[in-house]
């Protein structure tokens, strides 16, 4: 599971994809101010910022000790696909805040400047990265502020982590994918139950009240799993129904979706919503609404977008085609922190210990929007 997270990103860290024209005037002037473009063939990267980590060694070698950072941090991390996401997105933020516009080459004029601030920004990153407390520090949700602002929440969240960290360490790598999607689904659950989704931007005074939730919830999963004593199999994989055909019960399918078609290399579920459900004696059928977020790159049409979201994708209007999902076509990826929410109808049948989702026979998608992301 590690070198599969660890592969995506090193997929992200060179989103650029080779060029199919020749170089032109002003990429050839730029290549002769960078020692080993020809020897690593940087003309095969179209992003100008890439160009220049590719084609000189001091910034080569900063974008090296950068790369370790972000495995020693996402070594930190139980769920580490998030890491990815903020890397991301500080990439962009890094091209802007040096003059890097898109793919538009840069000047000769500009050369020495913007090499400068790339090996400043990288260097600063580097050592902010390798902050223990940068991940607190970086919470981008409301249950992350709030335990971030706790010393005794922040510290009980990190002996969870270690925990689970420690027993997905014991699985193969399918059971390992399971393991991930599970414990993605227990904080999906628990934002849930402490009543803190969708808000984000709601100041930290207001979420207090939230504090003894969070608490409770940490301390029993890890009394879960000190009960378990090592076994991880005592931990996960052990809900195969659940009591009602409700949200947490889509949750609960989705993610069992999401780990068997490998789609966390790519998506991140963040939230999840049930709209309506229709229910008999022995059956029900659930819509739910589920908010993704792209981790790497992935065609708009392909298994990936078929399996993962349901559909394929206009992606000149970010809306769904349901007609073309599962055919495999060529043209145009969603990019890195593109977010996709579609509307899934699941289907549920009674059995003795509840409800149980049919993995395998789901309605197509209702509707869906693709917004976000550059």
């Amino acid at each position: 599971m590690r070198f599969i997270v660890l592969t995506v990103l090193a997929l992200l860290a060179l989103p650029a994809t080779p060029a199919s024209a020749q170089s032109g005037p002003s990429d050839r002037s730029i290549a002769d101010r960078l020692p080993l473009f020809a020897k690593n063939n940087c003309q095969q990267i179209r992003d100008p910022g890439n160009q220049l980590f590719c084609g000189d060694a001091e910034l080569a070698a900063a974008a090296e000790k950068l790369s370790a950072a972000i495995e020693a941090r996402l070594a930190r991390l139980p769920d580490r696909l998030p890491g990815i996401e903020e890397n991301a997105i500080w990439t962009r933020q890094r091209n802007l805040g040096c003059g890097i516009v898109g793919q538009t080459a840069i000047r000769t004029d500009d050369f020495d400047r913007v090499r400068a601030c790339l090996l400043k920004v990288t260097e600063e990153r580097t050592a902010i990265l390798r902050d223990p407390d940068f991940d607190c520090l970086a919470a981008n949700t409301a249950a992350g502020a709030v335990i971030c602002a706790d010393p005794s929440l922040a510290l009980a969240e990190t002996e969870l982590n270690g925990q689970v960290l420690g027993l997905i360490g014991k699985l193969d790598p399918t059971a390992g994918r399971f393991a991930f999607a599970e414990y993605g689904r227990w904080t999906r659950e628990r934002d849930r139950k402490c009543n803190l989704v969708g808000k984000e931007n709601v100041p930290l005074q207001e979420l207090e009240s939230a504090e003894d939730c969070l608490g409770d919830y940490l301390k029993h999963k890890t009394g879960e799993i000190a009960a378990a004593k090592g076994d991880p199999k005592k931990v996960f994989g052990r809900q195969v129904a659940a009591r009602i055909p409700d949200t947490d019960a889509v949750d609960f399918c989705a993610a069992r979706i999401h780990a068997a078609n490998s789609c966390g290399n790519f998506l991140r579920i963040n939230r999840v919503y049930a709209l309506d459900s229709q229910m008999t004696d022995q059956e029900a059928q659930v819509t739910g609404e589920i908010e993704m977020v792209v981790l790497a790159p992935f065609t708009t049409c392909s298994k990936v977008a078929s399996n993962c979201t349901g559909t394929c994708w206009d992606p000149r209007t970010g809306l769904p085609q349901p007609g073309t999902a599962g055919k495999e076509r060529s043209g145009e990826a969603f990019n890195v922190t593109r977010r996709l929410r579609i509307q899934r109808t699941f289907a549920f049948v009674k059995a003795a210990d509840g409800w149980r989702c049919r993995e395998d026979e789901l309605a197509p998608v209702n509707s869906g929007t693709a917004g976000g992301g550059s």
